[in-house]
Order: C-alpha cells, then structure tokens, then sequence
C-alpha cells in the first residue's frame, strides 16, 4: 500500500475550498482560528490540505 503525499495549497486554492477572501483568511490566521502557512521561501507561503479540510469540518460540525 502506498501512501498519497500531502498536498500543499496556494492562498487561491485555500480561497476556492473554504469560500473566504484572503483578508479574512489572514484576519482569522491573527485571531489564532484559522492554520497557518508554512513559509517556503520569502514569497511563498503553503497550507497543509489536511489541516484545512479539518478546519472546515470543525466548522461544519460546530453548527450542531
């Protein structure tokens, strides 16, 4: 069995999967509620697709 690597997202993939603009994103990032990036260089910046996909299922599941 093979393992599927993880996937790294750019801010326009985070946008499109969790239907925020990048100043809220970064404004939730401050408040300590949103994951934060990985800097990959000076200019690039990466999200872990796991630990969005489980950020929206936090949301999801707090609506109750």
């Amino acid at each position: 069995m093979t393992e599927t690597p993880e996937r790294l997202l750019r801010l326009a993939d985070v946008k499109a999967r969790v239907g925020l603009g990048k100043s809220k994103i970064y404004e939730l990032i401050a408040e300590g509620c949103f994951p934060k990036p990985y800097k990959l260089t000076a200019t690039a910046s990466r999200w872990r697709e796991n630990e969005i996909e489980a950020w929206l299922a936090e949301v999801i599941s707090s609506r109750g």
